[in-house]
């Protein structure tokens, strides 16, 4: 049974709350006009798609004027790899605390390392010991996913426990939790669930990074550049967004691992878009539990963006329900 909310940003945190408790709500603090309108008709097709899926999809999206629309806005879907975004964050905000650059180096010793965990670091570092940054620490997570260089981030910055607490000073405390390090998940899998977040959570962090100030301007201006970088889950979000003149997308994705019976634990991504007419939407999708392969998980992610990109350029109608 999915879970809709439709409201205006004035509405989002009370709205966050409601869904928390596991209440079914629907709410329109909007004028009433056209585009109130077709958002509750694409919040209808959205919730259709979630309903075909085997397993739970929650989507969130924040448009540019504030309108807000969620399904599904459950706060126990797995971060995963999306949680490197909150760990960035935080880590840039204890430096600045402590008066230290991004740039600072630290020593690496490679036999340190797990060579049995998704790292492209370890690839293009070849050393036995290498300096490294915490900014290009970053640049590996944010980037490229990499778990390696999140664990470092952790051990040498920043804890778990001091991520969740900033995090908590940026979107509400009843919408997410950090609990666990790509180290903890890979060595006991169901850890993942612990690492959880609402899509609307998640949704208003990004959204934050790009329209607020929580970080010096430098080091937050380094974060949007970053994401725009993103490498990972090119077939998600972005897909069908590829090759439109002047759209670019800023995104951090997560992959999850599978459970005793087989399915998906995760397989997520968060965007931000920015339009050729300088509008801008925030769209996050989660898949949890999901019995089929990464590439169809993907497809419907990439699907729900198609169908939001559409609502946003008004080639949107109401016979995507049908479909």
């Amino acid at each position: 049974m999915h879970r809709i909310f439709l409201s205006a940003a004035a509405g989002v945190i009370a709205m966050l709350a409601v869904v928390a408790c596991g209440s079914r709500h629907y709410s329109s603090a909007g004028s009433g006009s056209a585009l109130s309108e077709q958002l509750s008709l694409l919040r209808d097709d959205l919730a259709a798609v979630a309903d075909s899926v085997s397993g739970e999809v929650g989507i969130a999206l924040i448009l540019w004027n504030g309108d807000t629309l969620t399904v599904n806005n459950s706060d126990s879907f797995p971060l995963m790899s999306v949680f490197k975004l909150h760990q960035a964050l935080a880590l840039c905000h204890k430096l600045e605390t402590h008066g230290v650059s991004i740039d600072t180096l630290v020593r690496v010793d490679r036999s340190t390392l797990n060579p049995d965990t998704w790292s492209p670091m370890l690839k293009e570092l070849t050393d036995e010991a290498f300096d490294i940054s915490a900014r290009d620490l970053m640049r590996f997570t944010l980037v490229k996913s990499d778990n390696n260089a999140s664990n470092l981030m952790f051990e040498r910055f920043v804890t778990v426990e001091e991520t969740d607490r900033f995090i908590s000073t940026l979107v509400p405390r009843n919408g997410f939790q950090i609990r666990y390090s790509e180290a903890e998940m890979q060595k006991k899998h169901s850890l993942s669930y612990e690492n959880r977040s609402s899509p609307l959570s998640v949704a208003m962090l990004i959204k934050k990074v790009f329209s607020d100030s929580i970080l010096s301007a430098d080091n937050q201006q380094f974060i949007r550049e970053t994401l725009f970088g993103c490498a990972t889950g090119t077939d998600r979000i972005s897909l069908p967004l590829v090759g439109i003149d002047g759209v670019r997308i800023a995104h951090k994705t997560g992959s999850g691992y599978r459970d005793a019976g087989g399915r998906l634990i995760a397989h997520n991504d968060a965007a931000f878009i920015m339009m050729p007419d300088n509008r801008d939407y925030t769209l996050v999708v989660f898949v949890k539990d999901f019995d089929g392969d990464e590439s169809e998980a993907s497809a419907v992610i990439s699907e729900i963006s198609s169908r939001v990109y559409r609502f946003v350029t008004g080639t949107f109608t109401q016979t995507e329900t049908k479909k």
